[in-house]
């Protein structure tokens, strides 16, 4: 794609989006679209696709010890560092530096996190999967919590939508715990994965083993300037090929070439400028990140997509006479449920045989194992209520497993020369239910490098996932060895919300404004011209990875809000 268009700065826009990532980039594309002029505001560095991509065409020895950051650049990301992946020089420099970005953890906490134009969409996973009914009515069914404002039909056009845009490999399953999409060409599973995938099949009736759903190109179909997946498996680096969706390669072109978007990056929200006499918003206040310097902009309509933790952080530093504890905070809802999926526990094995087959590049995902507990029929169990999928595959060793052995010379050449032994692993991902103590809370006494309040957590895992995760060991030892693999070890390594780097809740939608800060098209019940479309809204978790559900939530409340300001509604 070409440069970003720095359209000239106004006082006043039809619309301000706040984020650039998953969901400010669709934000953008549709109210552009519409013909909204569109201020979209980010709190970090300008990032334009393929050219601010410097490690993406790396190899590993271009990298000084393996990757490994030296002490004093690991000491300023030990909490980016919890994942175990995110702080590797290849990509490190996209998470944030733990330093200049505190937060505080009254239980812990892993936020992580990067501050630039695109956001996570150029470092996030890519399974991309659809809510069901069996999760749109979970709340309400269980008595937990609030029932959703929406159902599958209300959101399934915006799904078909989202997918046939960004592009879904998959294979259609007819599952109706996972409905099926628009997809492009499923990836292939190696033959231990499907090996693996036949023998679930036959000793678990009613599991299933696909390719994961991920949100890459996989055919030759023309995507305006991206093109196909090319097996490199760098994605975290960012794609120069713009096989994988991401806002850069994307959403944000798209915008751009209406004509109708200013993007401004270095730009921190802070504030939601509220007037007590039309109960609406009329704009924002800004700090320049570079220069520290103060600015207001104004707009008929308000985009929140800073991600679910910083949408609502603003929420809660909009304090007004109408609004003292937060703009829409009339339920002290705000801050509230914290959601993710937990994750981390399963078990791995190595395989034996296949020793003549191997496999062609390197493919960004693996297996995938829909929800088959909690779901109708036999599939109930009274130890925890709803459920969780499993993500893993199958990979061949490398020269590296000599390393161990006492071998030199020709042995040795000859072992490096050939591939290693199969191994496959699998790791679930389990619904964290919506807990009302689970929350976060600002400290305006511990305030960051550019005055703003820092954010507390204290929230945590609770009976009904540790039970659970007992389960997900449990089914994945059971798979492995009745597929025959050996040396089956189950792995329960729980760590803490947000590890699973898909935090949720917060600001929740709902039908009851007592109960609940956003109605069923995203808008803050008392400021109706406030959208919040990123993982705040969520009123419950699922067990999918949620970023296409954002998507397609932020299309449909971008699309009406374009028709209500055509209306003079908001």
């Amino acid at each position: 794609m070409g440069k970003f268009y720095y359209n000239e700065e106004q006082e006043s826009y039809d619309a301000i989006v706040v984020g650039t990532g998953i969901s400010g980039g669709w934000a953008a594309k549709e109210l552009c679209e519409k013909g909204l002029k569109t201020l979209v505001l980010e709190r970090g560095k300008m990032v334009k696709h393929i050219e601010d991509y410097p490690t993406a065409n790396l190899d590993p020895w271009d990298f000084p010890n393996n990757g490994e950051l030296p002490r004093e650049e690991q000491a300023k990301q030990l909490k980016q560092a919890r994942t175990g992946y995110t702080v590797k020089a290849p990509h490190n420099f996209w998470f944030v530096n733990d330093l200049e970005h505190p937060y505080n953890e009254t239980k812990r906490f892993d936020w992580m996190r990067g501050y630039h134009v695109g956001g996570r969409s150029i470092m996030w996973g890519r399974h991309s999967y659809r809510w069901s009914d069996l999760d749109f009515e979970a709340n309400r069914r269980d008595g937990i919590a609030v029932d959703w404002p929406v159902r599958y039909k209300d959101i399934a056009p915006w799904y078909d939508k989202v997918e046939s845009y960004i592009g879904v490999s998959g294979e259609l399953l007819g599952l109706p715990q996972l409905p099926d999409g628009q997809f492009e060409p499923m990836m292939d599973l190696n033959c231990v994965e499907q090996h693996f995938r036949e023998k679930v099949a036959e000793n678990f009736g009613g599991r299933v083993v696909t390719a994961g759903r991920v949100a890459h190109i996989n055919s030759n179909k023309q995507f305006e300037g991206r093109n196909r997946c090319q097996f490199r498996n760098r994605c975290i680096r960012g794609c120069p090929f713009g096989a994988y969706f991401s806002s850069n390669s994307s959403t944000l072109p798209a915008a751009e070439r209406t004509g109708n978007m200013t993007l401004r990056p270095d730009s921190i929200v802070h504030e939601i400028i509220y007037d007590p006499d039309t109960k609406k918003a009329t704009g924002v206040k800004v700090i320049d990140r570079v220069t520290k310097e103060a600015h207001e902009f104004k707009a008929k309509v308000i985009f929140l997509c800073a991600s679910a933790l910083a949408s609502t952080a603003i929420l809660m530093q909009s304090r007004s006479d109408r609004f003292p504890d937060g703009m829409g905070n009339d339920s002290d809802q705000l801050g509230r449920n914290i959601m993710d999926h937990h994750l981390r526990v399963g078990a791995s094995g190595k395989f034996d045989g296949f020793d003549d087959k191997y496999y062609k590049g390197r493919k960004p995902n693996g297996i995938y194992i829909p929800r088959f507990r909690n779901i109708g029929g036999d599939s109930g169990t009274k130890d925890f209520i709803r459920g969780y999928g499993y993500q893993g595959g199958a990979q061949r060793g490398n020269w590296q497993e000599t390393i161990a052995e006492m071998s030199y010379g020709k042995d040795l050449k000859d072992a490096i020369l050939k591939p290693g032994g199969w191994s496959f692993g699998m790791g679930g991902f389990g619904e964290i239910l919506p807990y009302e103590d689970n929350r976060m809370t600002l400290d305006y006494d511990k305030k960051d490098g550019w005055g703003l309040p820092t954010i507390t957590f204290d929230a945590e895992l609770k009976e009904n996932e540790l039970n659970m995760r007992k389960d997900m060991m449990q089914q994945a030892v059971d798979m492995m060895e009745k597929s025959g693999f050996r040396d089956v070890e189950p792995f329960d390594d729980p760590g803490a919300i947000g590890l699973g780097i898909h935090e949720m809740g917060t600001a929740r939608m709902g039908r009851n404004p007592k109960t609940s800060v956003l109605n069923g098209y995203n808008q803050v019940h008392a400021v109706k011209n406030v959208y919040v479309t990123d993982g705040a809204f969520m009123t419950s978790a699922a067990c999918v990875n949620p970023s296409l559900t954002y998507m397609a939530f932020t299309a449909r409340a971008a699309n009406h809000a374009a028709e209500q300001l055509k209306k003079g509604a908001i």
